[in-house]
């Protein structure tokens, strides 16, 4: 399965040469197009995954998270490709529960935040206009803090699971590769 996502990735995912094409990308400059960060290796893929998940969860707006994600890899020497696809895992399905459980952990950290009004925007169908009065409101302080300790929390549990699946594919490549010489030197 592992395989098959790395397939699909190198199929879909834009490609370095692609975007230094890309007038848009000349306002970044060559450091985001750096060949460091479009690598796929044990130390960049996992801090990828953390950054991408912090950028996605905190930022929750979908144009700025994979430009925040981009330009976040590179103080970390992220890969750019696994930061911009960790974002998609905040979408229109995901998001209300985020909200949802960012209000909770804001409240618990003690801030005020009416958890009824909320729910009661969303069922309704409020405009920009009155979500934006409720995010101006004393519920701001609790979304915002609840929102950065689950992104936070998210951001390292991905880094440390992604960094242990690379180390386990790793390893079954590696004995694999074992596997194949024990048996031809057997043969031969």
């Amino acid at each position: 399965m592992v395989e098959r996502i790395g397939r699909w990735m190198a199929k879909n995912a834009p490609k370095r040469e692609d975007l230094e094409k890309s007038r848009w990308m000349r306002v970044f400059g060559s450091r985001v197009l750096h060949s460091e960060f479009w690598r796929f290796t044990r130390r960049s893929v996992p801090r990828g995954v953390g950054v991408g998940l912090f950028v996605g969860i905190f930022a929750l707006i979908p144009g700025i998270q994979i430009i925040g994600a981009a330009l976040a890899s590179i103080p970390f020497r992220a890969n750019i490709p696994i930061a911009a696809a960790m974002t998609f895992l905040t979408n229109p399905a995901t998001t209300p529960f985020l909200l949802v459980a960012s209000i909770w952990v804001g409240n618990k950290l003690g801030f005020h935040a009416d958890l009824a009004s909320f729910q009661a925007l969303y069922s309704g169908g409020a405009s920009l206009g009155d979500w934006a009065a409720w995010a101006f409101s004393d519920a701001a302080p609790a979304v915002i803090s609840g929102l950065f300790i689950i992104a936070a929390v998210s951001g390292v549990v991905g880094w440390a699971i992604s960094r242990y699946i690379w180390r386990w594919w790793q390893g079954r490549k590696w004995r694999r590769r074992g596997h194949r010489r024990a048996a031809t030197e057997m043969q031969g």
